[in-house]
């Protein structure tokens, strides 16, 4: 294990990039002033808890996707589970997270964790590349501790 230097430059980079809106919307929270300036130019949407609320729907369903691309690689006795679980982070997407931003930022931040969790069985199965959780398990932790930023507003 040598850490970040085996996970593909493509992927890592991307990967930082999805962390923007997480931490654009936690700064927008914790300096309401940043957001109250750029409002007229992107929307009250794209700012605080409500970025991180619709970035993380969108998030949680292409990681099902990339799942379901894991379980492309699933022996014939593992397939059944791993098409099967790869839905479960859209459907919690979809279905969890229209309570208003207090709820459904701890139902993201819960999706996440499960995601992480459905990562680790992926990587562990042998589906998911070796360097899978290297890159994963930081990644998660930032997007939770924003959403908690956005969900402790």
């Amino acid at each position: 294990m040598s850490g970040a230097r085996d996970i593909p430059g493509a992927a890592l980079w991307l990967g930082l990039a999805g962390l923007l809106p997480f931490i654009w919307g936690a700064g927008t929270t914790i300096f309401p002033e940043l957001g109250d300036a750029v409002r007229p130019m992107v929307g009250s949407r794209m700012i605080g808890p409500y970025v991180q609320l619709f970035f993380g729907m969108v998030i949680l369903s292409f990681m099902s996707g990339v799942l379901w691309g894991f379980a492309t690689r699933a022996q014939p006795d593992q397939a059944v589970w791993a098409y099967g679980l790869s839905v479960l982070p859209a459907l919690w997407a979809f279905f969890m997270t229209g309570g208003g931003p207090y709820g459904a930022g701890l139902a993201l931040m819960a999706g996440f964790a499960g995601l992480l969790a459905l990562d680790w069985l992926y990587w562990r199965a042998g589906i998911a590349p070796d360097w899978w959780m290297r890159l994963r398990v930081p990644l998660t932790v930032v997007v939770i501790v924003c959403l908690g930023v956005g969900v402790m507003a």
